[in-house]
């Protein structure tokens, strides 16, 4: 692991003004190649901290995408908080928010004013439709957007019902289509001694994503659905489950010889991919009466002897204890102050692998911060007495 000091974006600043999941996680994102984050949110919280599953003061999706970062609550919406607010924007690299369209200029802190100040400012704007037009003022979460940008139509089943994908997928990707334009601007910053003001809404993230499909459709007449190629499915084992999958006539006869059933490939029903898609209902039949006889390790030591396309249909348990999760460490040992130890999952790309740190309470470093920001103690005791910032308690349990 390298170190901090060596990390691409150290002693870079970023101000994380955004809630929910695509704003922080491409704050998070900054964070884990060596950036300083600072998430500012409102004294009641960002919202997302109360979504899904939580222990004591903590939730998974918080945890996950505000990890390291330091935690300032302060009411943006009172004069004082604006005024705060504002000279923290000052004084960073790179500011990332996700306000409705309007509400971080009427804040202070739209892109406009800082860049006067700062013309190499990196400011990330994220949205649901984009900052102007007929959507833009549209309320948008993942299941508004997974419906309105096709990513449901595209994920319909067989008998044509669309179908919601089982994760937060377009606050996730749209967090990462915003990491990476926050990257090219300052690649440009330092290049040309210029900020940008990047735009990335989940609407154009979550078509983008589909891109390959709208081509597809344009080109066929009609968007595909299913599998297009026999055998290609999951089946039952007698002790879980196995996807099994052929792209061509040669994976075929592979799965043929693993399942010592040399009379298929002669087969005239199977001798090529469109035949035996026509005939794919008996074949995955047949397919599924024989790998029920066996447990799932049985079939993998088989298939991976003849290198048939196949995997596992493992769970996240099973996914941790995979025995190139364990190769790679893909999963660090994050310990969560009040939670305990927990698995945590980051970036993919290697050698930047940070250190996961505790993900903070909402306003854990609000006095830290507020004193580094040149407040001597009694302004920031007046501050908290009046609501206008949250200081989190001490903690008296640990899991």
């Amino acid at each position: 692991m390298i170190a901090d000091t060596d990390l691409p974006y150290a002693g870079l600043r970023v101000l994380d003004i955004s809630q929910g999941i695509a704003g922080p996680y491409c704050a998070h994102v900054l964070w884990q190649q060596g950036a300083h984050v600072l998430k500012v949110e409102p004294p009641s919280g960002d919202w997302i901290r109360f979504v899904g599953v939580m222990k004591g003061d903590h939730n998974a999706l918080a945890i996950q995408y505000n990890a390291g970062k330091q935690a300032l609550a302060l009411d943006a919406r009172t004069d004082a908080g604006k005024k705060i607010l504002r000279g923290l924007a000052a004084q960073v690299d790179v500011v990332v928010q996700n306000f409705r369209p309007g509400v971080a200029e009427r804040l202070g802190v739209g892109y406009n004013e800082l860049s006067l100040e700062k013309p190499d400012l990196v400011y990330v704007s994220i949205s649901g439709y984009g900052p102007d037009g007929p959507y833009a003022d549209a309320p948008a979460t993942d299941s508004v957007m997974q419906a309105d940008s096709g990513l449901m139509f595209s994920n319909q089943d067989e008998s044509g019902t669309p179908r919601r994908v089982g994760l937060l997928a377009a606050d996730v990707m749209t967090g990462l289509y915003a990491s990476q334009g926050a990257a090219t601007a300052l690649y440009q910053r330092l290049a040309r001694k210029r900020g940008t003001h990047v735009q990335v809404s989940l609407f154009e993230a979550c078509a983008s994503f589909q891109g390959m499909c709208f081509l597809e459709q344009a080109m066929a007449g009609t968007r595909p659905f299913g599998a297009v190629s026999a055998p290609n499915g999951v089946f039952d084992t007698s002790d879980g489950k196995i996807s099994v999958v052929t792209v061509n006539t040669e994976h075929f006869h592979r799965i043929c010889r693993a399942m010592n059933r040399p009379e298929w490939i002669t087969d005239p029903r199977y001798l090529d991919n469109a035949i035996r898609f026509d005939h794919r209902a008996q074949l995955h039949a047949d397919m599924h009466e024989q790998l029920k006889t066996q447990p799932t390790t049985h079939w993998t030591t088989v298939f991976q002897k003849h290198d048939v396309l196949h995997a596992a249909v493992r769970d996240y348990n099973g996914v941790m204890s995979h025995p190139q999760a364990l190769h790679l460490k893909m999963f660090q040992e994050l310990e969560q102050e009040g939670v305990g130890s927990l698995p945590y999952m980051g970036l993919p790309s290697h050698p930047y692998h940070r250190k996961a740190t505790s993900s903070p309470r909402i306003g854990e470093h609000s006095v830290e911060v507020l004193k580094a920001y040149g407040l001597k103690q009694a302004e920031i005791d007046q501050l908290i007495s009046t609501g206008v910032v949250k200081q989190a308690g001490a903690l008296t349990d640990k899991a």
